[in-house]
C-alpha cells in the first residue's frame, strides 16, 4: 500500500473510531508508555523499539496521571504507618 494511500485510510478509520487527530505513529509511544509501566527494561525497550540507545527510547515514554496516583498511592501505603507509628512514640514518651 502506497504511503499516502495509508494516511488516508488511517485518517478516516481514527476519525470513524472517535479519535481525530490520532496519528499511527501515536501508537508506538502508547506502546513505549504501556510496556514501562508493565515493568520492562531500559534494555528491552530499546530492543522492541529498535534503539541503540536508552534516550532514544524515553522518547517515546509519557508520564500518565494514572500512574503518578498509583506510585503515590503506593508511597502512601509505606509512609502512613510510619507517620503514625512516629505519632505513637511521642505519645508514649509524653
Amino acid at each position: 500500500m502506497h504511503r499516502g494511500h495509508w494516511a488516508f485510510v488511517w485518517r478516516r478509520a481514527a476519525r470513524k473510531a472517535g479519535h481525530d487527530g490520532l496519528h499511527f505513529h501515536d501508537l508506538r509511544h502508547h506502546a513505549g508508555t504501556l510496556a514501562a509501566q508493565l515493568g520492562a527494561t531500559p534494555k528491552e525497550l530499546m530492543e522492541r523499539h529498535g534503539h541503540s540507545t536508552a534516550r532514544a527510547s524515553l522518547i517515546y515514554q509519557y508520564a500518565t496521571a494514572e500512574r503518578q496516583r498509583e506510585i503515590a498511592d503506593k508511597m502512601d501505603a509505606v509512609l502512613v504507618p510510619l507517620r503514625q507509628k512516629t505519632a505513637a512514640d511521642v505519645l508514649d514518651r509524653g
